[in-house]
């Protein structure tokens, strides 16, 4: 500033005005200019904010209490979002994204569709309601990515925030285990998921972020320097959850980045020391029995703990003294070429070494490089396979339970190729298949888990889906620099163009190695997934959904997106003022349009009679836990609080079986048995309802109770399996109600176990 302008007037004369312009700059400040830096902080805390309630709230999405309320804030969020969004874009900007929109809400309609034909058609209710939440999310990222493209840092910013904070407490439970993990018995890490792979996954997503935060050329360099304790933080977490899965997705995450980001040595500065660091401090915990081996006492893991968080704090303060010099020495002088080379050279020749030592380990070892790697193969596909122990040693090792389930999954698929068995169906339909008494809920991979629920039309409808996506993030990543030409090129053909890849001219922007950081972490999601059920594990999917929908939302970086004028509003009208006889309301609504208001309006609508839907199946299951307590003091209010059970969610087989058990109390049996008929006819294909009416027919109809419980044992035949009736009570009362019922009705101990005719009429056998 002049020094004219600080200078203060003599006493008594007045200071000379100023130009009318500068006078009126004074008041109002003049409008950000584009591409100017738009205030972070707040938007980065409540992405951080809204992934860790989802985290510490809904953990791994099993419990039904926690994912319903979850689900419900979710889609009621979404809905004013959406709502909001639609009311504040201005007119003529792309729409971007839409396809991919629109597929995955279709996805969400045939889940919510597949309850006609479902095994358990209350778990595919809920499932639906799963599914209508999590597409909320994708369509809120997507309008966001058109609403304020300029945000897209607080999108990787406050995953890395959220990351660290949940991969902190779960190194808490290791180091204070006697107060934050007490109830813990495994050495792996779990907490708060409860479920050791989604930890490793939220690890190796957040690895991504820190990557691109340490790596950048903009931002303030202190933040930049915290990407060093934290990745080392992060790397840490995922070697103590022992997630191999997790492990083999960040580094196909990591091979891409460094394939397609132009920051390959910046990058190797940030990942190198937190991985070494982390790599050590993993290494002393894996020597120590006490933090290595399950079910240790708590004193003793204590102890061990402490000393463990003695290193972390140790290597916290390193890795940001390390940060601080890499930032400092490099921004005062950045490297010269020469060195850069030398040093890209020097990092190729270390990885070129130790692939080299890696080959020649397999190739020395007992079974050689080619017999070493088709037993590994053997190992990983072979449903019979040995699972490793959960100790450190499962790092190396091959074998899985996957092909297990998967095996289960393609099973169900065969039964039924067309449409599945029903969106999470497959936790019914398996117990048909199982070789082995564990009880499983998911196939551990999205694309088995797919054939098996909803068949070859969910498969079609997700790999149109991918596709959809990968061709709307492509426009705004343009991941190897090529793109492919408008679809008019094509019908221009004899007008001279030339459909087909062509090289892309996009610079490299730190927008758009921004967005090429958010697809790698997509990519380390998806990569997962395929092995894995994360897919139903609410924070790491909220995640990956919040940046896919940003990709698919964003449109080619090229394409500025022009402020609306001042004084206009957003559908590019004047200011709003108040005529004489106007509502303020009406002027407003006429603003803004009323085809968008009204749009707003059914969002918000269809946003809420969507959380109605998936707030039902908790209030019937709270009015069935209310009638089995009232059961024993006041079976009258127990059979009004069954029947809303089963008014509240008419496909629940639980809430059924519950109001019969009522009814059987009560003095009612033929209405429970009617009760109990009606739950058969509504699941065919669950051994649970077939095992309840036999039991109710036992002492009354022997032979019909034979018929009802060989088709429960047909469902489901591992129930009586020897390995079952050696460790398991309900297996034991299976067992001898059959032979009850089997001695009551005068039929053979020597005659076959299958189910009657009736039984199999009324039963869906799987199609072989």
């Amino acid at each position: 500033m002049p020094a004219a302008q600080t200078e203060r007037a003599p006493l008594g004369v007045a200071p000379p005005l100023a130009p009318a312009r500068e006078r009126i700059s004074r008041r109002r400040p003049p409008a950000r200019p584009a591409g100017a830096p738009q205030a972070l902080w707040w938007p980065s805390l409540l992405t951080a904010g809204v992934l860790c309630f989802v985290t510490f709230y809904a953990k791994g999405g099993l419990n039904l209490e926690s994912m319903t309320t979850t689900e419900m804030l979710l889609t009621v969020g979404a809905g004013v979002a959406l709502a909001g969004a639609i009311l504040l874009t201005p007119l003529g900007r792309p729409l971007n994204g839409l396809w991919p929109v629109g597929l995955l809400v279709a996805l969400a309609v045939l889940t919510a569709v597949s309850i006609v034909w479902s095994v358990q058609p209350d778990e595919s209710w809920r499932d639906a309601g799963r599914m209508l939440a999590l597409s909320g999310v994708f369509a809120v990222a997507v309008m966001l990515a058109r609403l304020a493209p300029e945000r897209w840092p607080a999108i990787l910013g406050g995953i890395a925030l959220a990351s660290v904070v949940v991969c902190g407490y779960a190194l808490l439970t290791k180091v204070f285990p006697g107060s934050v993990g007490a109830s813990s018995i495994y050495a792996r890490l779990e907490e708060p998921f409860g479920y050791w792979n989604a930890i490793g996954l939220t690890a190796a997503m957040g690895v991504i972020c820190c990557i691109w935060l340490g790596s950048r050329r903009s931002g303030h360099a202190l933040i930049s320097a915290l990407a060093y304790p934290a990745i080392g933080l992060l790397v840490l977490t995922l070697l103590l959850a022992y997630s191999r899965g997790a492990l083999a997705a960040l580094a196909i995450g990591l091979v891409l980045w460094f394939c397609i980001v132009p920051l390959r040595l910046r990058g190797a500065a940030v990942l190198i020391p937190g991985a070494l660091a982390a790599g050590a401090v993993a290494a002393w915990d894996f020597s120590k029995n006490a933090l290595s081996a399950d079910n240790i006492a708590v004193a003793e893991r204590a102890t061990a703990g402490h000393r463990l968080g003695a290193l972390i704090v140790v290597m916290v303060v390193v890795l940001l003294i390390t940060g601080l010099v890499v930032g400092f020495t490099t921004g005062r002088q950045a490297p010269s070429l020469t060195a850069r080379r030398n040093a890209g050279a020097a990092l190729f020749a270390v990885i070129v070494l130790a692939l080299g030592g890696f080959a020649g380990a397999l190739a020395h070892s007992q079974r050689g490089f080619t017999g070493t790697i088709s037993h590994a193969v053997d190992s990983l596909t072979n449903p019979n396979a040995k699972p490793p122990p959960n100790t450190p040693d499962r790092l190396t090792a091959v074998a899985s339970v996957r092909a297990r389930y998967w095996k289960e999954a393609l099973q169900i698929f065969d039964a039924h190729p067309a449409l599945g068995a029903g969106a999470a169906g497959y936790q019914t339909a398996r117990l048909r298949y199982r070789q082995e008494t564990l009880e499983v809920r998911h196939a551990h991979g999205f694309v088995v888990q797919t054939l098996a629920d909803l068949g070859l039309v969910g498969l079609a409808l997700a790999l149109a889906l991918l596709v959809s996506w990968m061709a709307a993030a492509g426009r705004a990543t343009h991941p190897f620099n090529r793109r492919w030409t408008s679809w008019r090129a094509w019908r221009n053909l004899r007008a001279g163009s030339r459909p087909g890849w062509r090289r892309a001219a996009e610079p490299y922007t730190p927008e758009r190695i921004g967005m090429l950081s958010m697809l790698c972490l997509v990519v380390v999601f998806g990569a997962h997934s395929l092995i894995d059920w994360t897919w139903y594990v609410p924070g790491c999917a909220v995640a990956a959904l919040l940046c896919a929908g940003w990709l698919a939302g964003r449109g080619s970086l090229s394409a500025a997106f022009a402020a609306p004028a001042s004084g206009r509003g957003p559908a590019g009208g004047e200011a709003a003022r108040r005529p004489d006889g106007r509502h303020p309301l009406v002027v407003a609504v006429q603003r803004l349009g009323y085809v968008r208001v009204s749009l707003a309006g059914a969002v918000i609508v269809a946003a809420l009679l969507a959380a109605w839907s998936q707030w039902q199946p908790q209030r019937s299951e709270d009015a069935r836990q209310q009638a089995l307590a009232l059961l024993a003091r006041n079976p009258r209010a127990a059979a009004d609080a069954a029947n809303a059970a089963v008014s509240r969610d008419p496909l629940s087989a639980e809430a059924l079986m519950t109001l019969a058990k009522v009814q059987q109390v009560s003095g009612q049996p033929a209405a429970a048995h009617a009760t109990l008929e009606r739950a058969v006819r509504l699941q065919p294909s669950n051994p649970q309802t077939w095992l309840a009416l036999g039991r109710d027919d036992l002492s009354t109809n022997p032979r019909a109770a034979v018929q009802e419980l060989q088709a429960a044992i047909y469902l489901n035949p591992e129930s009586v399996a020897p390995e079952a009736l050696a460790k398991e009570r309900q297996a034991v009362e299976i067992h001898n109600d059959y032979i009850q019922a089997l001695r009551a009705a005068t039929v053979p101990k020597s005659a076959p176990a299958a189910p009657s005719r009736a039984a199999r009429r009324r039963t869906p056998a799987p199609r072989r």
